[in-house]
């Protein structure tokens, strides 16, 4: 059963340390699999995919890429309500990341100098969707939809095939509607090895994100360089702060919501109220029996779920923002007086009827969030995130010699005299 723990500025931040190690441990036997992964990949390319996938996935399809006129038909697969409801998720999210939008800009001075910065997407970005038990269209529209809006010129979708090396239709549905360009159907850390040196068939990339088990992060991590990448994330966690006004009902749900993701998740709840602590903990008992996924929120819960009674609500602040978690549910009388002074989150979600699972899928805001504390200097998966910037300078003769006692004395400072010397030889500088 879920832990509770009563603050005392020890025992809560103790908590805190025993999730740090889990966040950070790693199975070590991951990475020279993966390793050997990327190497036969980047030395046979599409035979080497090939071979991962009949090994992993059971059955490889006859072509990795599916043709675009082949798309419409597998879609026709799906149910028409649920693509009416990957439309409506769609313009929600891309209504959201439109307001993101960076602009170039340049500036002029008096004396004629011109500076400025260009922005623009990236080339081509890849896109990574698990496709097996875990088959997440939500997470195709979240990695999709901003990068088309950052100017991306091509977006390539890897997902691995089903069992019967046919493509889940939901996914190809979410691809086709966020303007995914290609889609191949491999998965694994051979899709991301596909991706990030280029085979055959599959174009190289300049980017990868999109979520994975354990070996596609880890074939990210080692990437990294490579290409970009977007994060390397962590196990889901969600940590909700209440008031005695929060309902335990909802509490209860919204914990779990987020214990089902996985056995290493976390979900703690925050409040200075004993009482309402007991009620959500009695909550949990019974909501549970009735869930598909029980045996993975019990075990969750069990080792890496607390509920915390704190003294106070600026108690309860200082934790949350020492946590700095992944998602921050605040379920307190006056939520909006909460925005200013919880800095460390992914995402917020505040108030009773604004639950984890609505940002998850449908209002607007990316769920590809910074996990494991790391949102203490990282944000959330967004337009920027698809972008490049060069920034650009014209000085005039004159401007240059105005400026050019400046800069060698700044260079002889350094020691680097060739670097005054470019400066020296236009004027003739001794």
């Amino acid at each position: 059963m879920i832990t509770t723990v009563i603050a005392d500025g020890k025992s809560e931040y103790e908590f805190i340390e025993y999730l740090k190690k889990r966040a950070q441990s790693s199975d070590k036997n991951v990475i020279p699999v993966v390793s050997e992964i990327l190497e036969n990949v980047r030395a046979k390319g599409d035979e080497a995919v090939r071979d991962y996938t009949l090994k992993f996935d059971g059955k490889a399809p006859e072509r990795a890429e599916i043709p675009a006129e082949e798309i419409d038909a597998i879609i026709e697969k799906c149910d028409p309500k649920l693509i009416e409801t990957i439309k409506k998720a769609a313009a929600n999210i891309a209504d959201f990341h439109r307001r993101q939008s960076q602009q170039s800009w340049l500036t002029t001075k008096d004396n004629g100098v011109i500076m400025g910065q260009r922005v623009r997407g990236l080339k081509r970005v890849g896109i990574y969707v698990p496709g097996g038990t875990a088959a997440y269209p939500s997470s195709v529209l979240m990695n999709a939809v901003p990068a088309k809006i950052a100017g991306v010129e091509e977006v390539v979708m890897c997902t691995p095939p089903q069992k019967d090396g046919t493509p889940n239709p939901d996914i190809i549905a979410a691809a086709k509607l966020a303007g995914v360009d290609r889609i191949f159907l491999m998965g694994g850390a051979q899709a991301i090895a596909a991706m990030a040196y280029g085979t055959e068939s599959v174009p190289k990339v300049d980017k990868i994100v999109g979520p994975g088990n354990i070996f596609v992060a880890t074939a990210k991590k080692l990437l990294y360089g490579v290409v970009d990448i977007d994060m390397i994330a962590g196990p889901s966690e969600i940590l909700i702060v209440a008031d005695d006004t929060a309902d335990p009902k909802f509490l209860a749900a919204d914990l779990m919501s987020q214990a089902e993701h996985d056995r290493l998740a976390s979900s703690i709840l925050l409040t200075n109220s004993a009482q309402l602590a007991e009620a959500a903990k009695a909550e949990i008992t019974r909501q549970m029996q009735t869930l598909s996924r029980k045996e993975i929120i019990q075990e969750s819960l069990d080792n890496y779920g607390a509920i915390i009674v704190c003294s106070d609500i600026s108690q309860v602040v200082d934790f949350a923002n020492e946590l700095a978690p992944e998602h921050l549910e605040v379920c307190c009388a006056n939520p909006m007086e909460y925005i200013g002074k919880l800095d460390n989150a992914g995402s917020v979600f505040l108030g009773n009827y604004s639950p984890e699972p609505l940002g998850d899928y449908f209002a607007g805001p990316n769920h590809v969030l910074p996990t494991s504390g790391t949102a203490r200097f990282f944000s959330p998966l967004s337009v920027d995130s698809f972008i490049k910037k060069s920034s650009f300078i014209y000085y005039t003769e004159e401007a240059l010699r105005a400026d050019a006692d400046d800069v060698v004395r700044f260079a002889e400072a350094e020691r680097l005299t060739a670097h005054a010397n470019s400066i020296k030889v236009r004027f003739d500088l001794d």
